[in-house]
């Protein structure tokens, strides 16, 4: 049971592997963009999206963190 686990594991990792080749190969234009007045290089929209998605990944659970930390220590005051 444990080696056809490890295999369903594999082929799915390889899977999300060509997904992510074939999406950054599509998508090779450049693009500028245009934040508060700043703005960035000119990077392929596949590197925009991939950092985008690493910023939001960390940013996500941080942000759940704080918020749950807060929550945590106002119920520790009521009681």
């Amino acid at each position: 049971m444990s080696s056809l686990k490890r295999v369903l594991v594999m082929v799915v990792l390889l899977l999300l592997v060509l997904a992510i080749l074939a999406f950054v190969l599509e998508n090779q234009q450049s693009v500028s963009l245009l934040f508060l007045g700043w703005a960035g290089p000119q990077l392929p929209v596949s590197v925009v999206v991939v950092v985008s998605l690493l910023i939001g990944m960390v940013a996500g659970p941080a942000i759940g963190w704080i918020v749950g930390r807060t929550a945590r220590a106002r119920r520790k005051r009521l009681v």
